[in-house]
């Protein structure tokens, strides 16, 4: 239905006629006394501002153009609280691009520029926020202050986290989206986003063998776990939404990993299901969970007067890079009637690699899976999902209904609207950076890309085993490569306990000189029964061969006279 338009005459008789009565209204209602209030000339009762109010507003409209400590004559358009200086943002993005990305990237570049905190909050003079408004030149520097002690996660030798490296359509669309900020609750507030979203989920539901299931962006993988489990409980106990706990007749237990993330941990205490019911599954020497304990495991808690109601697997898990037997797992979840999770934060991004997909086998199997394009497809933090085979049960166990977002009388589709499929409410958008990547570089770039990692994790292994002073722990399975470095002075010594008490110092001494160099940043830890040893984590497409020559090279120099 279009709008009608009215002549301006006859608006002008009607405002003129609605003026003089209100006019009247308005008198017999202050008593002739405005306190601030007046009447304008088409019958709006405005604000009367005093003289000091004014005086007020033109300071504060004129602090917004300060700059370098002199105060800029402003037209009065200018003059708006809040207007955005487009000639500083300028400035910051030649900053960002030439510091943050051109700087950070090259291999000459040191990773980080290293201080402890109280020496670092002494360089970082301008931390405090003060009464009177900073010049842009002092923010200038705080931001260029902020690149130079911040760590280079996008230099080719960063290798410390599951994530790193930087392409320009991924950042491209990290920027439209701040520009933007937009919040991915209801169609009307972020139509383009919302449809961009439901063609990623669509792809990577399909990519699984998830086709009509439904999936969100959540803000990590461990949230994205917690929306499993959740998820998983209400599709066995839907009463337990509104009853809680007090309507179950037993106490509930899941299975997992002994060498699961740790927030399966965190999201049983969250979610009141207690971590004292988690039940830790044996895995084998290369980190993968035995079916054959979960089976056991299972017949136990049932004995004692358990009901499971779930067990969860990994596709790559954070240290040694294990992948789970999901079709095993499988078949037993199906035996018992327990929803499987798959958490494949790290190695989920197989799913696109036709080379190596193999390792997610039996995936299509699963109820549910945590996804994070930020480990392995090169998108910015974060990005990440949580996907499941059943389509209504996102929607069904977040729920809350709230009349002011989500009408049902709405002027379009209101299936649209996908905020009550998530715990949030204003959701950040984190599906353009993963599009605009996925959409530059098509399926074979991404599979191009993914393949690379799993080419350098190989190549590195092979030449820790050829090189004197190096042991590798285990063949790589995912794109992380475990290893123990051997100083000459500890080499062809019995391997007592003393023995691997001195090698359990070794890696934390070489991360020390590392940082103070800056060379690069590698990972260690102990895990289980070894000590400490590093844990070498390929995630960053434009790291090469040579990268992983300078590693060993570079921690035999660090670690030689030891």
């Amino acid at each position: 239905m279009q709008c009608k338009q009215h002549s301006r005459n006859t608006i002008l008789n009607k405002v003129d006629i609605f003026s003089q009565s209100k006019r009247q209204n308005f008198k017999m209602a202050t008593n002739g006394n405005s306190n601030g209030l007046h009447m304008s000339g088409n019958g709006v009762v405005e604000l009367k501002r005093s003289h000091d109010d004014q005086l007020d507003m033109k300071e504060r409209c004129l602090a917004k153009k300060v700059a370098n400590g002199v105060q800029k004559e402003v037209t009065t358009n200018e003059a708006i609280p809040g207007k955005t200086d487009l000639e500083f943002l300028r400035k910051i993005v030649d900053v960002v691009i030439k510091d943050g990305l051109i700087g950070a990237m090259n291999r000459e570049t040191p990773v980080l520029e290293f201080h402890q905190p109280e020496d670092l909050k002494a360089k970082l003079k301008e931390l405090e926020i003060d009464e009177e408004p900073s010049s842009e030149d002092q923010l200038m520097k705080v931001c260029k202050d902020v690149i130079q002690y911040s760590v280079k996660t996008s230099n080719p030798r960063f290798f410390n986290q599951l994530y790193g490296g930087m392409d320009q359509y991924t950042l491209s669309g990290a920027w439209v989206t701040e520009a933007l900020n937009a919040s991915l609750y209801t169609y009307e507030v972020a139509p383009v986003f919302t449809l961009m979203e439901k063609e990623i989920y669509k792809k990577m539901l399909g990519l699984i063998g998830f086709d009509g299931g439904d999936a969100i962006f959540v803000p990590g993988g461990s949230i994205g776990n917690l929306y499993g489990l959740n998820i998983a409980r209400y599709s066995k106990f839907p009463e337990i939404k509104t009853k809680g706990f007090y309507g179950l007749e037993k106490p509930i237990c899941l299975f997992t990993s002994e060498k699961c993330h740790y927030s399966i941990t965190k999201a049983a205490g969250l979610m009141g299901l207690g971590t004292d019911n988690i039940i830790s599954v044996k895995t084998d020497r290369l980190g993968k969970m035995i079916p054959g304990d979960l089976i056991d495991k299972i017949k136990i808690a049932k004995g004692e007067g358990y009901e499971p109601f779930c067990v969860v697997a990994t596709a790559g898990t954070t240290v040694f890079g294990a992948y789970d037997p999901i079709n095993e797992i499988a078949d037993i979840c199906e035996d018992f009637n327990l929803w499987l999770h798959v958490d494949g934060a790290y190695g989920g991004s197989v799913a696109v690699s036709k080379r190596y997909r193999y390792m997610i086998n039996g995936i299509e199997r699963a109820d549910s899976m945590t996804w994070n394009p930020h480990k392995m497809m090169g998108v910015p933090q974060q990005c990440s999902l949580c996907l499941t085979k059943h389509k209504d049960v996102l929607q069904e166990c977040h729920q809350a209904n709230a009349g002011y977002l989500f009408q049902q009388d709405k002027n379009y589709d209101v299936s649209y609207d996908t905020g009550d499929k998530s715990l949030q409410c204003g959701r950040k958008v984190d599906v353009l950076k993963l599009w605009m990547t996925w959409k530059g570089k098509g399926d074979k770039g991404m599979t191009r890309d993914v393949d690379h990692l799993f080419m350098l994790s190989r190549y590195l292994a092979n030449r820790i085993k050829r090189t004197a002073g190096f042991r590798l722990m285990l063949e790589p399975e995912c794109a992380n490569v475990c290893f123990y470095y051997i100083p000459p002075s500890l080499r062809g010594q019995e391997e007592t306990k003393e023995w691997w008490e001195k090698i359990s110092k070794v890696a934390p001494v070489i991360k020390a000189r590392m940082l103070q160099c800056g060379s690069m940043m590698i990972g260690y830890q102990p895990d289980g029964d070894f000590v400490n040893f590093f844990r070498m984590v390929l995630s960053n497409f434009d790291s090469t061969t040579g990268d992983m020559d300078f590693l060993v090279d570079e921690i035999d120099r660090l670690g030689k006279d030891l």
